[in-house]
């Protein structure tokens, strides 16, 4: 396939996305879509692989989605740099040592824009200290030429030689932000289209004197950069490394008008509608936040019918949404409300069909 071929392709696919994503807001008087495009190649800071062995040989493997039969990976495009660069140098040691080969299945990377990378090996047998002694041996070699960990997956075992973590660095609007991406937990796997998203969110939200509330917001990917357009920021996140690692991003950025409370959505508008208290909340008073904006980035099922209900009382609705379905079905409540101001498709997984896309509703006047 010719690079030109490729870029035709690419640009396809991209108006295809762009087509859906405008008819489905199309009954909501939307305005124009801002689209934001992702690189053709070496994009996605994760990836993962099933490991197969033939003989003395030992290779990534990968699944055809539709006729599910596997195929050998040496390379893979759509992942970082840093990534292909691992996938070569690791599998030549990994071969000469029995020890690190046996039993392995599977092998996930991440990595960032920083370069930093965590490289996971999933085994099929305990891990002892003749295993951990040939992964020390194997990171010594690697960190001739990577900033790396690794980490030895078995049943009900972690083995971790160096972190379990990367530390990101971010470009937004010329500011770098850090960020702790811990291994096996959610982050955006697009790191530059990430950006984008980032800086769109900052050009929706002028500075304001009032208050913003994130729900769903992971480590603080959207919270840490928007606090600075606000007076004070609250973040909710449920799932505990994400709240650990949100909280770690807090101090490192600098950023002290930032709480982040380890509440689900649903728990946290229980909070805010009846009252009801949650020792999670610690110190936080929540009468003494005046918020006028919400940040909302849900699961794939959308926003519940009680989250809905509440974020319909904020003076503006920032929604990035992974489903353009169940964003259209939340729009259909939320523009009784509100009206659209701004909208955006953001390519964070190119050649595929998925598509994230950022809305951003004010109040209706009368």
């Amino acid at each position: 396939m010719t690079a030109c071929t490729t870029s035709e392709n690419y640009q396809k696919q991209l108006n295809e996305k762009v087509n859906r994503l405008q008819e489905l807001l199309a009954p909501f008087a939307a305005p124009a879509l801002e689209v934001f495009p992702s690189a053709e190649t070496h994009y996605r800071m994760r990836a993962e692989f099933r490991v197969w062995h033939d003989g003395d040989d030992l290779y990534h493997i990968m699944f055809d989605p539709q006729t599910k039969e596997k195929y050998r990976v040496d390379t893979f495009p759509p992942a970082s740099h840093t990534i292909n660069a691992m996938m070569a140098k690791l599998l030549p040691l990994l071969k000469t040592s029995e020890v690190m080969r046996k039993k392995l299945f599977q092998i996930d990377y991440l990595t960032g824009l920083s370069g930093e990378i965590v490289v996971s090996l999933l085994y099929h047998k305990p891990l002892n200290e003749k295993w951990l002694k040939a992964a020390e041996e194997l990171v010594e070699a690697l960190r001739e030429s990577f900033n790396v960990s690794v980490i030895g997956r078995a049943r009900k075992q972690k083995c971790v030689i160096g972190n379990d973590f990367i530390i990101e660095r971010l470009p937004v609007n010329g500011k770098e932000y850090l960020f702790k991406h811990i291994e096996n937990s959610f982050t955006q796997p697009n790191a530059e289209v990430n950006c984008k998203m980032i800086e769109w969110a900052l050009s929706v939200c002028p500075p304001s004197k009032k208050d913003l509330l994130e729900l769903y917001c992971g480590a603080g990917n959207f919270s840490l950069p928007l606090a600075s357009r606000f007076r004070q920021a609250i973040g909710t996140e449920i799932a505990k490394p994400s709240v650990s690692a949100a909280q770690f991003n807090i101090e490192i950025n600098k950023t002290e008008n930032l709480k982040i409370v380890r509440l689900s959505a649903e728990e946290f508008t229980e909070a805010m509608v009846t009252g009801r208290s949650f020792t999670r909340l610690h110190d936080i008073v929540l009468a003494d936040y005046d918020f006028s904006t919400v940040l909302v980035d849900p699961p794939r099922a959308g926003l519940d019918a009680e989250s809905l209900s509440m974020i319909q009382a904020y003076e503006e609705i920032i929604y990035i949404s992974c489903n353009p379905e169940t964003l259209r079905d939340n729009l259909n409540v939320l523009c009784k409300t509100h009206d659209i101001q701004a909208t955006a498709l953001f390519d964070q997984f190119p050649f595929t069909h998925h598509i994230e896309a950022g809305v951003k509703l004010v109040r209706k006047k009368g």
